[in-house]
């Protein structure tokens, strides 16, 4: 059982066994294809049946994730074998670029297996399936900005997310990560994970992978979790319908 830190008072159990790093899904329900914890779920299905009413179909298309799936987005992309994107969207070769280079480049759009919000059962990245079929989806903001086809749905999400206890942690400015108009975090339960998570285990966990780039990562891993995994938006206000 792993504990959360609590301001130098005594830790209390929070997060069953390895999920924090992806490792378990343990007590996570089932969302369609995907899985969330208990609490996450209920909101999200409220907050899907609210889009619901203006004509938007709220629509999960990634959610919980395991650390050997991070590991193979992840191992692709330091590979070569999954497309490489750099902070403008634009398609790179990732034979043009030092090790340290190519890490900072997959962490754009990626993050490294065991610090993926993904593990926990509280974040997900939607879209609207109304307007667009997943097959044609990219994850990418012009998808979700002006004249894109699920810029209704992110409208509507920055106005009433917070309402259901989702706010989107990767804000530019704000975080580490680019901006991800998709992605959404349950902040009443992924902010007591976050407090959680150890870089200790972490490195332990993938000292003993068959992570891509591995020595490149090891040698700088407290920089890059202060970066990618701490720095992140700060939660906004839950009113009383979450």
């Amino acid at each position: 059982m792993l504990l959360r830190k609590d301001s130098g008072k005594t830790a209390v159990p929070l997060i069953p066994n390895g999920r924090l790093y992806g490792l378990t899904d343990e007590g996570l329900d089932a969302v369609g294809n995907t899985m969330l914890t208990t609490a996450a779920k209920a909101a999200f299905l409220a907050m899907q049946q609210a889009c619901g009413k203006e004509g938007i179909a709220l629509t999960i298309c990634s959610g919980h994730r395991s650390f050997e799936r991070q590991l193979a987005i992840w191992n692709g992309k330091a590979s070569g074998r999954r497309q490489l994107l750099d902070k403008y969207c634009q398609l790179v070769n990732p034979t043009d670029y030092t090790e340290d280079e190519l890490v900072q480049l997959i962490l754009i759009w990626s993050a490294l297996p065991g610090c993926s919000r993904h593990h926990w059962g509280t974040d997900i990245d939607v879209f609207d399936a109304a307007m667009i079929n997943q097959s044609e989806l990219n994850l990418v903001p012009a998808e979700y900005l002006d004249a894109g086809p699920c810029h209704q749905l992110y409208q509507w999400l920055l106005a009433n997310a917070a309402d259901y206890g989702f706010y989107f942690p990767f804000q530019a400015g704000l975080s580490g990560v680019s901006p991800e108009p998709w992605h959404l975090s349950y902040f009443p339960e992924s902010t007591e994970y976050l407090d959680s998570f150890n870089i200790d285990t972490l490195s332990s966990i993938l000292q003993h992978s068959e992570l891509g780039l591995k020595g490149s990562v090891i040698s700088q891993l407290e920089k890059l979790v202060n970066e990618f995994v701490y720095k992140v938006a700060p939660i906004p206000e839950m009113s009383s319908k979450g």
